[in-house]
């Protein structure tokens, strides 16, 4: 019809005729005709502006707005649906995904391949470093480091808050990850951090021998990623964005404390559960059919203490961290094993028999010396009524093993001390148990 009223208008129609003949509103002929026109002069057709219509999403676009502009980082359009839900949004997430991809510059990246495997064959491991605002000082940012270590089959994911980079604290957060996920994966990646690799020869990492250790005490193979090749380990970065982008963004910190709090919360009850973009099911119901997989725990986990070599000054002290711990006997100008946990410095003689322990002063100590009595000081003699009183503050238990011990020793002292000495090293609970253990079999040696 368009085609014959185009053609009888240029044979010379008018627009009344055409409308008279073909019984169409002179309204829509024109609309044709000025069209056609268009398309011959233009080459394209008469752009048409698209129907306004109501979206459910219209009175949250100013709150939307306000969130993206609010924190310097990119929030996730999850974590701004979860916000807006909050306020009664009723709309699904794919009207917010479009209104955002709209307002948002895409970046172009490289394409890459992302290599799955098996249940229960591997995982990787990674830091990341962010600056803090609490708001108890809202002026003041604090560095914050992060542990991450992700289940490669699941995408289960573990993030633990810790104070430094080191080897023992990366072992430690590795005990953590097992006990948490109940077992080992048979492969963990690492990047090139020298807690695990040492160096690269002939393209091989060649690991470190504590890192291998560790590593063959639980089974593990360990590998690591080829040096500027970070893309290799996307599996734990992408994790990272998600991190930062849900849990970091949109959410306020009263201290450190709070946030480990907020975080172990959002583990399980956020990370846990969502539907994972790749997998589209929930980590924790794919980790259900991984846990099969992992290799079973040890029955006692590695020994994560630091030992050292330090030599015995002419004070009759060794040096660590800033403190001078006191050497007893005649031990000067000897080369000492030295034993370095979370807690306690624990120094051996040069035949390994154990010389003293020293609790590590806490962080901001203007302690210099420890361990060492000061030339007008002498040591005081422990009070057994005081061992006596601190022991049965344990419970009934702990009292009635105590009676039981000074009824059996002729010198319970010593005893009564090394009892009380096990608080350094392991929980209230633990002790009592053993204890229970202890007065059900008679036993009153250490």
């Amino acid at each position: 019809m368009e085609n014959s009223l185009i053609y009888q208008y240029n044979n010379g129609w008018s627009v009344r005729r055409l409308s008279q003949e073909y019984r169409v509103s002179r309204r829509r002929i024109d609309r044709i005709i000025k069209e056609n026109a268009h398309q011959r002069s233009e080459g394209s057709a008469v752009e048409k502006k698209p129907r306004q219509r109501l979206s459910k999403l219209d009175p949250f676009k100013e709150h939307i707005q306000e969130l993206l502009g609010k924190f310097k980082k990119e929030i996730t359009v999850q974590r701004i649906f979860e916000l807006i839900k909050e306020k009664g949004y009723q709309g699904k997430i794919s009207i917010l995904e479009d209104y955002v991809a709209k307002i948002r510059k895409v970046r172009i990246k490289e394409v890459i391949r992302c290599v799955e495997t098996a249940p229960g064959q591997r995982a990787a491991h990674d830091w990341s470093e962010y600056m803090i605002a609490f708001t108890q000082d809202p002026d003041k940012e604090e560095k914050v480091i992060f542990f991450s270590i992700i289940l490669g089959y699941s995408r289960r994911q573990y993030i633990e808050i810790v104070e430094d980079k080191t080897q023992r604290t990366l072992f430690e957060c590795l005990v953590h990850v097992f006990m948490h996920f109940d077992g080992v994966p048979r492969e963990i990646k690492s990047d090139n951090q020298k807690v695990c690799v040492d160096r690269w020869e002939c393209g091989q990492s060649i690991f470190n021998r504590h890192y291998l250790g560790f590593a063959s005490h639980y089974g593990f193979r360990p590998l690591a990623i080829k040096p500027g090749r970070p893309v290799e380990n996307l599996k734990i970065e992408r994790p990272f964005y998600y991190l930062e982008t849900n849990f970091l963004n949109g959410r306020n910190f009263g201290d450190k404390a709070d946030l480990k709090e907020q975080l172990r919360i959002w583990l399980t009850q956020v990370n846990d559960l969502r539907k994972h973009r790749t997998t589209g099911r929930q980590p924790i119901e794919m980790f259900s059919d991984e846990i099969s997989y992992l290799l079973p725990l040890p029955k006692t986990h590695y020994d994560t203490s630091l030992i050292v070599y330090r030599m015995v000054n002419q004070e009759s002290c060794i040096h660590w961290g800033g403190k001078y711990y006191f050497v007893p006997g005649d031990n000067m100008f000897k080369s000492c094993p030295v034993r370095i946990t979370k807690e306690q410095v624990i120094i051996y003689a040069p035949g390994f028999e154990q010389l003293v322990e020293h609790t590590i002063p806490q962080a901001g100590s203007t302690e210099r010396y420890v361990g060492r009595a000061s030339a007008t000081e002498h040591i005081p003699k422990i009070k057994l009524s005081d061992v006596k009183q601190r022991l049965d503050s344990m419970g009934p238990v702990m009292e009635k093993y105590v009676e039981r011990v000074i009824a059996q020793k002729k010198d319970p002292g010593p005893m009564l001390i090394k009892l009380l000495s096990l608080k350094i090293t392991f929980s209230t609970q633990d002790i009592l148990m053993a204890v229970k253990r202890a007065l059900d079999h008679g036993v009153y040696d250490m």
